[in-house]
């Protein structure tokens, strides 16, 4: 009886270890909030203030439900600011006139990092580098608008008013327009998109002749562009890391790099324009000479695309990432606008997840955009909540930018309520350690947590309710809890104390 009891007792351990153990320790998970003409957030021009507030936190909850440990927010959508900037007027899809701040007045940037690390996500401050009107004569400008200040600057490109990218003031201005954020605000990155050069119309040209006249320096004009973009990228890491040396600096290029057709480099691809060719962004460069902290290429096909199919991008750039995180973007959006069959299909999205994780070089996934959750596209929501992301991961450090290990926490706890009850609640006391900004709780059958996995994490605070499942529980009578520290840097600290849990007759000891 004794021997069939333990065989049980392995049987459903092991069920559970499966259950808890099978995905990642470290894995980032974020979603873009795009601001743009109010993509994503606010979901309205004229929203009031507590109206935004509202839904912020909604999708906050949405998405930390789902199982995301970053949000990456767009915060200067067209050379405008969804913050108080000395720089450039406050967001036309903020108050629905470029210039007028928020009534009743808060500040947006604030309060959007502060309730993303209440909930112990990380910010990353997305912005557009160089796109200053985006609709040419419909767009809300003010007269404090750069446009306005520096019209020199600016060429016009289709429907948008660009910066000029080959101008040296402009890289300096929008060095200054980072730099201010950073120096100001909490963020956890800097997150630039795809928007470097345009993405060409057929038939048009750029019209940056005369900058090219003016600074070309005998370079033909490809290379005279790319020179442009590596410059401000070299300038932006600098100006970040010298203001908060801790602070990310994130692109998320566009998914093709170059076809091999152009270079034996390239992915073996047909992608009608490319980063290196069309939007003159050389993102292998930034990645070799470590200019850049992640890489996070907007892979939005399916795996059936012929052209530019998921598979064989993915695998190009996880032999392409020179050290440096990758991530990967996944374009959800593409269930309610696509015509292909696959986007409807409830197994692509998981089938990317897996695919993901088949590469050590690959550290995650971004989602765009968070309004695509909103309907639970293809039971996706339901997926990540109850599978792929049931359990959380530590978004994974960086030891370029710090490899310390927090301290150690101090922890006392005890049983609160029914202890004859298989549903546990657990006081935790703790010492508050400052840098410290999460607790990761493990859970095992063994002392020397052999097989560790995250249970639940819980923003660092001197006291904290830890519920532990009975579905968790089911099957076992003993097992041990240890705790570790996570620093603001997402490194971790050694094991605290160890808790033992046994069900005596009809009730949990603690000890």
């Amino acid at each position: 009886m004794k021997k069939l009891f333990l065989l049980l007792f392995t049987f459903c351990f092991s069920l559970f270890t499966f259950r808890l153990f099978a995905q990642p320790k470290y894995e980032f998970r974020a979603v873009w909030v795009a601001t743009v003409d109010n993509i994503d957030w606010p979901s309205e021009k004229y929203l009031g203030t507590d109206s935004q507030k509202t839904e912020f936190i909604r999708l906050l909850d949405m998405h930390q439900r789902n199982g995301m440990n970053a949000i990456i927010a767009q915060i200067r959508p067209a050379t405008d600011a969804f913050y108080p900037s000395q720089y450039e007027p406050w967001s036309e899809w903020l108050t629905g006139t470029q210039g007028k701040p928020p009534i009743p007045y808060y500040d947006p940037l604030e309060f959007m990092i502060t309730e993303t690390h209440k909930r112990g996500m990380e910010f990353h401050a997305w912005m557009n580098p160089y796109r200053a009107e985006f609709s040419i004569g419909k767009s809300s400008i003010s007269q404090t608008h750069i446009t306005k200040l520096h019209p020199d600057w600016f060429l016009p490109y289709g429907t948008v008013k660009i910066f000029d990218p080959g101008n040296k003031e402009v890289q300096q201005f929008v060095t200054n327009v980072v730099r201010d954020v950073v120096s100001r605000y909490d963020v956890d990155a800097i997150h630039f998109d795809d928007y470097f050069y345009p993405y060409r119309i057929a038939g048009k040209e750029f019209p940056d002749s005369a900058s090219f006249f003016k600074y070309g320096n005998g370079l033909n004009k490809e290379d005279w562009r790319r020179s442009n973009v590596d410059s401000i990228i070299l300038m932006l890491g600098k100006a970040i890391k010298q203001e908060n040396k801790f602070c990310k600096f994130g692109i998320s290029p566009f998914g093709v790099w170059r076809n091999s057709d152009k270079d034996p480099a390239g992915s073996n691809t047909k992608a009608g324009q490319t980063n290196y060719d069309d939007l003159y962004a050389d993102i292998l460069l930034w990645l070799k000479n470590k200019w850049i902290d992640y890489v996070a290429p907007q892979l939005y096909w399916e795996f059936s695309q012929k052209v530019v199919p998921f598979a064989t991008l993915i695998d190009w750039w996880a032999n392409h990432s020179y050290g440096r995180h990758l991530y990967i973007g996944h374009g959800i959006y593409r269930a309610y606008e696509s015509k292909s069959a696959a986007w409807k299909n409830p197994d692509e999205l998981p089938n990317q997840i897996k695919k993901v994780r088949e590469y050590p070089q690959v550290e995650g996934s971004i989602y765009f955009s968070s309004k695509s959750f909103a309907r639970n596209p293809n039971g996706w929501n339901d997926s990540l909540q109850n599978n792929y992301y049931k359990y959380p991961a530590i978004i994974p450090p960086m030891p370029w930018i710090d490899n310390t290990k927090p301290p150690t926490p101090e922890l006392g706890a005890e049983i609160v309520g029914n202890s004859n009850s298989k549903d546990i609640i657990l006081h935790i006391f703790s010492r508050r350690l400052s840098g410290i900004k999460q607790y990761a709780f493990y859970l095992s059958s063994t002392i020397d947590f052999a097989n560790d996995r995250i249970y639940k994490m819980l923003p660092a605070q001197k006291d904290m309710q830890l519920n532990i499942s009975p579905d968790d529980l089911r099957g076992l009578d003993n097992f041990y809890i240890s705790v570790r520290s996570i620093s603001k840097t997402n490194n971790e600290s050694e094991n605290s104390k160890v808790y033992n849990l046994t069900w005596s007759a009809d009730h949990w000891v603690l000890k």
